[in-house]
Parts: structure tokens; sequence; C-alpha cells
């Protein structure tokens, strides 16, 4: 039932002085004002994990016009920049209220360069509704309750932060309007891939280096891209208006060049670029196709009854490869099952790095061929298999390599990088190949993999009646007692992302893994319950934390097969 702000203001004061446990009778909803407060969770101590609070501000109130949020990828990225907004004025306010351990906090979540659906910030498509999810540290001076400090943070720090960044007038309307246009430009590019049958687009201009190893941020007085004359591409964008740049096809593309050159800046902006990023990233208008995978080799992972026979077959122990298990893999079965995964996962292009690969899975060259004889050889390298998965699959390859000229063989087209600026040496590199003794390919051609694959529940997780989940930051998660390595998934951008993997693999255990399902039919039910009723649709009844961001099916598809704990 429904209180007012009132009605807390006198239990904060009637518990104040009061051993900390007290604070817990303030669970509930509070209207206040012009907002209503949520308080979900109660920290049970002042050095404990901060109290998770939400608030919930109606359309009318908030005020921001419908063409700003009308369309789905108009609302992520408003909701994004909202987030960010709540999350500056926040941090005014953080520890401003005094107190013992975490007594004080006020925290949301810190957004990176990506555009992500997140938790922290959802708005009804409808009525414009906000929901902000936010922690509060409650105050206390040792372990008794310090209600005036509490008092402080919701009755005047909340309401002065909802007013600044969540209420249409207040902010700047030109920044709003310009978040928009750039959703609709990015949308259009997406668009644009399709008509004009392309894997992605680098803008001319864009800047793709990063700032180090641990910032995502654009680097200072780096190269800005520009696109070879003969793949650039001119767009005409809704708001932007014409753009030149990069239009790398469909079918096999290869980038090549001397080291720090730029050829895995390059594949890194690509694989990073299925999401949109915010303006002034320097990559917002690079857009990848959204169902690209990066592959990669993966020792030690485990493979639970996958078809790799497109690339392994006659092993010398007589193992099936077309249903393999194993739970220490090799580097060429790893990276052979994250292809065949990533073909069951919908993946419309490979990217990959010849850095990250197992050498034998990747090529054989012509003297290799001739010394073992290839009905030695169970692996059936990835050269050999691009050609037939674009032309029988549509499944394009963007590689990029540094040390084999084979693939100029099959590559339909081949950039070098030279000091972060692209050339087209197609046609070069081809002339020069020809003097080159051809590679043999194998006339037997395999169709995609196909295993089915129905999970079963793993009873084994239960743990007095329920199942334990942990993030284990951007390592992986815990399901039960069962870890699952996310290490090597590559496109995860966010922890975020895997906080939410965690609670969609927990539903996942407890409602769909019947035995009945497929993984695939596992992943559809799952995301269009995601689509009707949003991520708060994962936790059932229980409160709905902050810190979850929607991953793409594909990374999904990887938790899923990284689960040592799947049972078949």
């Amino acid at each position: 039932m429904m209180k007012t702000a009132e009605d807390l203001r006198e239990l904060l004061n009637r518990i104040d002085h009061r051993g900390y446990p007290a604070y817990k009778d303030t669970k509930g909803r509070y209207q206040f004002d012009f907002f209503v407060l949520g308080i979900d969770h109660v920290q049970g101590d002042p050095f404990a994990a901060p109290s998770a609070l939400h608030i919930e501000l109606e359309g009318r109130r908030a005020g921001f016009p419908e063409f700003l949020y009308d369309k789905k990828h108009k609302r992520i990225a408003l909701q994004d920049e909202l987030t960010r907004q709540f999350s500056k004025t926040v941090s005014r306010y953080s520890f401003q209220a005094k107190g013992s351990g975490k007594s004080g906090l006020i925290s949301v979540t810190r957004c990176g360069q990506e555009v992500l659906e997140r938790t922290a910030c959802t708005m009804d498509p409808d009525s414009g509704t906000i929901i902000l999810r936010f922690e509060v540290g409650f105050p206390a001076r040792g372990r008794t309750i310090s209600s005036g400090e509490l008092i402080r943070i919701l009755y005047e720090y909340i309401p002065a932060c909802i007013r600044s960044s969540c209420i249409y007038r207040n902010l700047d309307a030109g920044r709003m309007k310009k978040i928009m246009e750039l959703a609709e430009d990015q949308e259009a590019i997406r668009c644009e891939l399709i008509r004009r049958n392309l894997v992605a687009y680098v803008a001319d201009g864009a800047i793709l280096p990063r700032e180090s190893g641990i910032s995502q941020k654009p680097m200072k007085d780096a190269v800005p891209f520009v696109s070879p004359e003969s793949m650039k591409v001119e767009l005409a964008l809704p708001y932007k208006g014409r753009m030149t740049g990069m239009g790398i096809p469909k079918g096999i593309t290869l980038i090549v060049g001397g080291g720090y050159h730029g050829k895995s800046t390059l594949l890194k902006a690509l694989e990073m670029c299925v999401y949109p990023h915010i303006a002034g990233d320097g990559r917002e208008y690079v857009v990848t196709d959204p169902d690209a995978v990066k592959i990669r080799a993966e020792d030690g992972r485990s493979i639970k009854h996958t078809d790799i026979s497109m690339f392994i077959n006659d092993l010398p122990n007589g193992r099936d490869t077309r249903a393999f298990y194993t739970e220490d893999a090799s580097g060429s079965t790893s990276q052979a099952a994250n292809v065949s995964e990533a073909l069951e996962a919908g993946a419309s292009a490979l990217l990959i790095d010849e850095d990250t690969s197992a050498t034998n899975f990747m090529v054989r060259d012509e003297l290799m061929q001739q010394v073992i004889h290839r009905n030695m050889e169970p692996i059936t390298p990835y050269i050999e298999r691009a050609g037939d998965l674009l032309c029988d699959y549509g499944i394009s390859t963007v590689l990029v390599a540094g040390s084999s000229g084979s693939f100029f063989q099959i590559a339909d087209h081949i950039i070098q990088m030279e000091r972060y600026v692209p050339k087209d040496i197609t046609m070069r590199a081809k002339q020069v190949a020809k003097s080159y003794p051809a590679l043999k390919f194998p006339e037997q051609k395999l169709g995609l993999p196909d295993c089915v694959r129905r999970p079963k529940h793993n009873g084994s997780l239960m743990h007095k009646g329920r199942i334990k989940q942990k993030t284990l930051g951007r390592d992986g998660l815990m399901l039960g007692n069962e870890t699952i390595d996310l290490r090597y998934v590559e496109q995860l951008a966010d922890t975020e992302q895997i906080n939410c993997l965690s609670y969609m693999m927990l539903y996942a255990e407890e409602h769909l893994m019947d035995g009945r399902h497929t993984i695939r039919e596992i992943v559809e039910k799952l995301y269009d319950m995601l689509e009707t009723g949003g991520m708060a649709a994962l936790c059932a009844g229980r409160t709905v934390p902050g810190n979850l961001a929607l991953p793409r099916k594909e990374e999904f598809f990887s938790c899923i097969n990284r689960y040592r704990g799947l049972r078949l």
C-alpha cells in the first residue's frame, strides 16, 4: 500500500538513535509531492552493500516530448542520457550526509562509451513515465540510526537531483534533440548496411584508437580515419546529412599491415560498434552489422555436445566430432566450437584476429600440405571453409592477418593499414599472390552444424531451495557452484551485461531448461519475454536491481555454451 512522504518522515523520526536493523521498517513506496520513492531493499549494516531505491516520475511531470522516445532506439538513447545526467548530479551530493561505513553514499550506474538498455533508467514507451534505480548508504553513527542525515538525502538531495536531471524543462532541449538525432542517424546507417550489402561502415573522420588499455575514451591527437577512394560510400543521413566513409562489403575482407599500424584497432572498433556509441566517442558513426560475432581461440573451455565436424574429423581416438564433448578444449577445437556456436546463434559475419587464433585452425600452407598429407590431418582449416560459409550460408569474414599471405587467395577485399590510414591493395596483392603456389582446397563440402541440444534442469545447483548467483566482475559469473568463464567473450561491453546474463541463466535454469526446448528456442523465448516485459521480467517479483544492461542474443548463446553445468 502506498504511504505518504510524511508517513516516512514520522517513521524516521521515531526510529532515530535506535539500532540499525530498525531501518528495515522503511521498506515500501511513498508518495512525495511530484514523484514516488520506492525503498526496495534496506542494508543490514552501515558497512554492507547500500540500500536499493527507485523513483517513479510520471510522464506528465517529466514532460519529455514524445518525438524523443517514440521509437525504441530513441528511447534507449534518452534513457542512457538520463542515467548519465542523474549520475552526474547525484555525485555532487554523495557523502554530504555523514556517518560510518557507507553512510551518505548515493550511487547510480556509470555508463561507458556504448549506449545500452539498462535497468538504471527505464521509460514507459506509452506514458513516458520514468523509473530511476539507485543506491543509498543509510546513515548511522557506529551502528546507530542517524535519521536526520537520511531525511536530508531523501527530502533535499534526491528531489534536487530529480529536478535538475529528469525534468525536461530544466534540461538543455538542444542537447536532448541532438541525442535523438544521433540515434536516428545511427539507425539509418544500420538500415543502409542491409540495403547496400555491407558488413560495416566506418565514417571518415572517426577516431578509432582508444586512450589506453583501461580507458575507452578516444585517444588525443589520434589519426582520423580516411576511407580509400575505392571503398568510399556516401550516405544521406536524416540529420547529419551527407557523410562519406568506408563500406566493408559482405564477403571475405582481409586487414593487413605492419605491427602497430592499426589493424587490430580497426577490428576492435568493428567488434564494439555492434552497439551505438555516444557523441564524442569518435566511433559514433562507425556501425557494424548487429549480428557480427568476434571469434578467437579459447584454450581450456568446456564444449558440450557440439558439432565441430565442419573443421575437425577423423580424430585418432575415434571421438565423435558431430557431438563433441570436452572439459578442456585445445586452441583449435575451441575455435572450431566458437565458430559452430556463432552459426547456431545466427551470426551474419565472423570477426577474427590472427593474433588470438589457433594457427593450425586458421591455415595450412602449401608446403605443410605436401609434407603432411590431408588424410593424416584431422583439421580442415578456416581458410578452406570461409568460402563455403559465404557462398552457401551468407556468412562474411573480416580477418586481421599479419603473418600469412595465404589468405590473399580467398579474400574479396584486402585493406592495408599504414600508420592508421587504410589503403585498398586488393588488386596488387592478388597479382603478387599469382606467383605463389595455390592452396589446394578439399572438394567435399560439409553442411552447417546440425546438433540439436535440449538442456535439462541441473538439480545439483539448488541450495536450501534456491539457486545462488554471483557475478565475478568482467571475468564471468557463478550459478550455484558452477563458474561460467566469460573472459574471452570479447563483445561484452559492460560488467552490467554480465550481471544481466546471471539473471538470464538463473531464469533459464528455473523455467526453460526442461529437456523439451532447444538452446535456440530457450534464447528466443527469453528475448521475446524481455521485449515485452523488459529486464524486470527476469526478477519474478523480486527487487529489480539497477545494475543490469541487456546483452545481445549472441552473448547469451556464448554464456550457455560455456556453462559447464549444462545438462543434455
